[in-house]
């Protein structure tokens, strides 16, 4: 199964920059069908980013997230080469996991 995590991580000197796009369909549990049946919930809980093993990234997610989240942030302590996992787990148990080199 592919995954369902896109990343790319790129160095420049001592900031490392990362963006993420994820594939999900992050329902709320509020949105009817077009039957007019509720659609269950359906969405992240945690998303954790690691560089070697170390997390510098991890968020706790609810419903307000948008479907196919889209994440930037840029964080010190990396270096080209280096590895960096990404993992996200939602509220079905359902879950995924990457790594990356940075560029």
């Amino acid at each position: 199964m592919a995954s369902s995590i896109r990343v790319r991580a790129t160095s420049n000197g001592d900031i490392t920059e990362v963006q993420t796009l994820i594939q999900h369909p992050m329902d709320t549990g509020l949105v009817r069908d077009s039957k007019g049946e509720l659609i269950p919930a359906h969405y992240i809980q945690e998303l954790k980013f690691a560089c070697n093993g170390k997390d510098v990234f991890v968020a706790n997610w609810g419903t307000a997230i948008s479907k196919d989240p889209y994440v930037k942030f840029s964080f010190k302590g990396a270096k080209k080469g280096d590895d960096l996992t990404i993992s996200w787990t939602d509220n079905k148990g359902g879950s995924d996991q990457t790594t990356a080199k940075i560029a």
